[in-house]
C-alpha cells in the first residue's frame, strides 16, 4: 500500500519530545504520544520533513525520527517536499497562519494540535481555507480519538442509558491549553450537536479584557452549554479528567480519564441506580488513530472524525465562555458575535 508523505512544522513538546515526560504514567497505553512518534507507528505514514526555527530540534527531531530533510521556514519545505499530510505543531499564535499555507499549497491533510488559535476570526479563516480545497483535518484532542470515550458514545447511541440529558466534564485548566479537550469531549459525547448558547465563568477581571484581548490563558471555573439537540454540556471547575454521561435510565462515567468506567442503570420498582457491567477497551493512543484517520479521509474523500467544522465548534464554545464572563455571566449565543475576541496562549 503506498505511503502518505509527512511534514511535521515545530518540532518541541507536541510535536516530538512528550512521550519522554509519560514513561511513568499509570496510564502508560496512550503512548505513542507525540506527533512525529504516532506517525512512526503508522506503517502508510512516511515522514520526509521537519521544519523549526531552532535548528537543534530540527537536527535532534531528524535523527530520532530518521527524517531526511529539515528546513527552518516552513514555507520553502512544504513548496519544495509537497508532503500530503503536516502536523501543526507550534505555538498557537501561528496555527492559523500555517493551516492555511498548507491548505493553500497543495496539502491533503492537516493534523493540528490544540488550541485550533487565538479567535474566531483566525478558525473562521482556518475552515474557508480547508473548505475551498478540501483539506481533510483532525484536531489535537485526542480523547476523541481514543477507544474508551467511542464506547461512552456507543453506549449512549444505542440506547443503554436511555435519552441522552446531561453531559459533564469534571476538569480544572487554562481555557486553551488545557480546557479545549474538555470542549471536544462535551461536544462529541453531545453527538457533536450544533450549540445554541453558553455560560461562563472564567478567573478573569475586567481589566484582563483590555482592546479585546486577553494577554493570557486564563483558567474556566464553571461552564454551561446548551446543545441544539436538547443536551446540556457542563463544565465543573474540579482537579481531574473524569466525564460522565447522563441519560433517562442511567449514566456513565469515566475514572481516572481513560482507566476505568462506571456503568450504572435505574432497575426495579423504585428505578434506583445499581452497577452493571461495562464492555472490555483497550487504553491506547489516540494520536495512531487520528491519524489513521486522515489517511482514510484522504483515499476516500470523507470526512474526519475532528474535522475544521467540529474543530471550530469546540473552540468556539471556550471563546463563548470567555466573552460570557465579559458580560457578567450573560448568556452567549451561537455563531459567537465577538469573533475578533483574542485570547493569548503563549
Amino acid at each position: 500500500m503506498s505511503s502518505f508523505k509527512v511534514a511535521i512544522v515545530g518540532c518541541g513538546r507536541m510535536g516530538t519530545t512528550i512521550d519522554d515526560e509519560v514513561t511513568e504514567h499509570p496510564l502508560i497505553g496512550r503512548i505513542p504520544y507525540s506527533h512525529a512518534a504516532c506517525y512512526a507507528a503508522v506503517e502508510e505514514a512516511e515522514m520526509i520533513a521537519c521544519s523549526d526555527m531552532v535548528e537543534e530540534k530540527v537536527e535532534r527531531t531528524k535523527q530520532r525520527y530518521g527524517i531526511p530533510n529539515g528546513y527552518s521556514d516552513y514555507r520553502e519545505m512544504i513548496e519544495k517536499e509537497k508532503p500530503d499530510i503536516v502536523s501543526v505543531t507550534t505555538r498557537p499564535v501561528n496555527h492559523a497562519e500555517v493551516s492555511i499555507f498548507c491548505a493553500e499549497h497543495g496539502v491533503k491533510g492537516i493534523y493540528c494540535e490544540k488550541p485550533l488559535c487565538c479567535s474566531m476570526e483566525e478558525a473562521d479563516a482556518i475552515l474557508e481555507s480547508c473548505e475551498k480545497n478540501n483539506v481533510k483535518f483532525n484536531y489535537g484532542t485526542n480523547r476523541r480519538y481514543q477507544a474508551c470515550y467511542n464506547l461512552v458514545r456507543q453506549l449512549v447511541e444505542a440506547g443503554e442509558i436511555g435519552d441522552l440529558r446531561s453531559v459533564i466534564a469534571y476538569c480544572l485548566g487554562s481555557a486553551l491549553w488545557s480546557l479545549t479537550h474538555a470542549s471536544d469531549q462535551l461536544l462529541f459525547q453531545s453527538g457533536d450537536s450544533e450549540v445554541e448558547f453558553v455560560r461562563g465563568m472564567t478567573a478573569l477581571g475586567e481589566t484582563d479584557y483590555a482592546d479585546n484581548r486577553v494577554e493570557k490563558d486564563p483558567s474556566i471555573l464553571d461552564g454551561y452549554i446548551k446543545f441544539s439537540n436538547g443536551v446540556t454540556g457542563h463544565l465543573v471547575g474540579v482537579p481531574g479528567w473524569d466525564f460522565e454521561v447522563v441519560g433517562t435510565k442511567g449514566r456513565i462515567r469515566t475514572v481516572n480519564d481513560t482507566g476505568s468506567l462506571q456503568m450504572q442503570k435505574r432497575m426495579g420498582p423504585s428505578k434506583l441506580l445499581c452497577d452493571v457491567e461495562v464492555p472490555p477497551f483497550r487504553n491506547e493512543s489516540g494520536g495512531i488513530p487520528c491519524i489513521q484517520d486522515i489517511i482514510n479521509a484522504i483515499r476516500n474523500d470523507t470526512e474526519t472524525k475532528g474535522n475544521i467544522r467540529l474543530a471550530c465548534r469546540s473552540q468556539e464554545i471556550i471563546f463563548g465562555w470567555v466573552e460570557s464572563h465579559r458580560l457578567g455571566g450573560q448568556k452567549v449565543e451561537l455563531p459567537l458575535q465577538n469573533r475578533s475576541l483574542y485570547v493569548t496562549s503563549g
